[in-house]
């Protein structure tokens, strides 16, 4: 059985999920001549749009990888 914790855990990746899409969506649409800027931390640094890219790509992936985890250990 899912615990509140589980459940809370799960709903808070799939919202990581859809917003790293998104902002994969829309780095996607800008032309790659154009400066993007990306948050660190509490600071915002000025980048390139396939480094915002990556970034949000590679984020992606770890969220993914621990929602597959949660997934895993709430099988057992």
């Amino acid at each position: 059985m899912a615990t509140a914790d589980t459940v809370d855990s799960t709903q808070s990746l799939l919202k990581q999920i859809r917003s790293h899409e998104v902002s994969i969506a829309e780095l996607s649409v800008l032309s790659s001549s154009r400066s993007v800027y990306q948050k660190n931390g509490n600071i915002f640094f000025r980048t390139t749009v396939q480094q915002a890219t990556a970034s949000e790509q590679k984020q992606l992936d770890t969220a993914k990888a621990k929602l597959q985890k949660v997934n895993i250990v709430k099988g057992n």
